[in-house]
């Protein structure tokens, strides 16, 4: 009969295995030395504690980018985010990125040469997207909550290009627009912050969820999961490819123009109120 291994032999060797393989614990009094600048170790309970709060504060305030970022960095371990890095590993390119280690700021991406650029270029519709919505490179957070250097940069690759998934598909980034760009990135990405996001659905208009789902949620997930996968582009170096172009090699359908729609809808709500008030001064 085969020995039972005695628990404290037991023990010993589960701690001799390789640190990944092992389940790392600290407490809120001594925690370990940052493993990059900026990094914040958390305990297994200061995240979920993390997750929790951030989903909450993010649906009562969309616009709180901070908690949406903390959202994404609590829920993206241990599959979905390292599942991204493998796929980085697995393309030429994003095996590049991966080694170069690019940012997207505002000194990096140089936006008064990118307004210069041709109509339909990539760089230019960057640059017109950020300056219509009155944003810049520098707003998204910085991550600081992923314990693992190399995955840290691949959630701050996405989180610095999310701005260019916008331009391609020029959703305006009002609620309703970043949700249905939170859903093609969840179906191309997996990241669970993505889909929790999709929560805020219930603060839209009637109307406006109708159509978000009748609409952008179909062409989100359709999209989404067709197209390549976005963290392996270089954008840096498609600044000058046309979007029409870049849409088509990627696989990506251009979606319905959403401020032309809200355009049409607004200008017939004030022509039947005009009519309404026409009939009523007759």
């Amino acid at each position: 009969m085969r020995a039972v291994m005695p628990p404290p032999v037991l023990f010993r060797r589960l701690l001799a295995l390789p640190t990944p393989l092992r389940v790392r614990t600290f407490s809120v009094l001594n925690r370990p030395q940052p493993n990059y600048p900026g990094h914040v170790p958390l305990t297994y309970i200061e995240k979920a504690a993390l997750a929790v709060g951030s989903a909450f504060g993010s649906l009562r305030d969309p616009y709180r980018h901070d908690l949406i970022a903390s959202l994404g960095e609590a829920t993206a371990n241990p599959y979905f985010l390292p599942r991204l890095h493998r796929a980085m590993l697995s393309d030429p390119t994003g095996r590049r990125i991966l080694r170069d280690k690019p940012r997207i700021t505002s000194q990096s991406m140089r936006l008064e040469e990118l307004r210069k650029m041709d109509d339909g270029t990539v760089g230019r519709a960057y640059a017109a997207w950020l300056d219509r919505e009155g944003v810049t490179p520098d707003t998204r957070d910085a991550v600081k909550y992923i314990d693992d250097p190399e995955e840290a940069y691949v959630m701050q690759r996405y989180r610095e290009t999310h701005d260019f998934t916008h331009a391609i598909t020029g959703l305006p980034v009002i609620i309703e627009g970043e949700l249905a760009v939170k859903a093609f990135e969840f179906a191309n990405t997996l990241l669970p912050m993505t889909a929790l996001s999709l929560v805020a659905v219930v603060r839209l208009k009637p109307v406006e969820r109708k159509r978000f789902w009748d609409i952008y949620l179909p062409w989100a997930l359709r999209n989404g999961l067709k197209a390549e996968e976005l963290i392996n582009v270089y954008w840096e170096e498609e600044l000058e490819t046309n979007v029409d172009v870049l849409r088509a090699r990627l696989g990506i359908e251009a979606p319905p123009d959403l401020r032309e729609i809200r355009k049409v809808e607004r200008d017939k709500r004030k022509a039947e109120k005009a009519a309404v008030e026409s009939l009523r001064n007759a």
